[in-house]
């Protein structure tokens, strides 16, 4: 209906208007300071990127309802991978958070959303401009592998302050016997997020196929 199409855009414009802040902030910082605006990426951006990623989970929701067309598995991983590597990893270790490799994540998370949420928005409009519509389809394909690679090493360099402060580390009083050691938790991820990965690439290439394959039918502008 026009309603929710219309709710779709304005969610959209608002992923699109935060990750577009976050982008360009970085780019800025890092022409102004160069390699030390690095460090404190998580410090000065990452309210917003919080706020951007809890906001995500409605994409879920809005698969659920029926609103949103796209396959609810890629999108439910794609989603959680995100938030256990920013609120489980990054937040809860801020030793982790001034490491390169979460300027390295937010980078090429934020370069994926810029051009999603833009596709996202013109398609509401019923606009498919054919250079957007191929870059939304094909820089994910480049683009989310690496990201994984860098979720992968961010867990893998928080593993020593997990095992040092026993973060979320949880040993059961008597008469249990059973604890959960956390770095062995991260661990037993790793493989789930690099299975993960095989079947979201395969999805990625699908809808690529499905939407350039079939650019010809749609109405495209360019």
């Amino acid at each position: 209906s026009f309603t929710m199409n219309m709710y779709l855009f304005v969610y959209d414009l608002m992923q699109f208007c935060g990750h577009s802040w976050i982008f360009t902030n970085m780019i800025i910082r890092f022409m102004t300071f160069g390699k030390d605006s690095l460090v404190d990426t998580f410090y000065s951006i990452g309210l917003v990127m919080r706020l951007c990623q809890l906001f995500s989970v409605l994409e879920i929701l809005h698969i659920l309802i029926g609103i949103d067309k796209s396959r609810l598995l890629p999108r439910f991983l794609q989603i959680t991978e995100r938030i256990i590597v920013l609120f489980v990893v990054i937040n809860s270790q801020e030793e982790v958070q001034g490491k390169y490799v979460v300027c390295v994540l937010f980078f090429l998370w934020n370069l994926l959303d810029v051009v999603r949420y833009t596709y996202n928005m013109l398609a509401r409009m019923g606009i498919y401009y054919l250079p957007l519509t191929w870059l939304n389809f094909s820089l994910c394909i480049l683009l989310y592998p690496l990201s994984v690679l860098a979720k992968g090493f961010a867990i893998c360099v928080s593993l020593p302050y997990f095992e040092s402060f026993g973060t979320y580390s949880i040993k059961l009083p008597f008469p249990f016997t059973f604890s959960i050691y956390f770095p062995y938790v991260l661990k037993m991820y790793l493989l789930v997020l690099f299975t993960g990965m095989c079947f979201i690439i395969q999805n990625l290439f699908s809808e690529r196929m499905a939407h350039l394959g079939a650019g010809n039918t749609k109405n495209k502008r360019s």
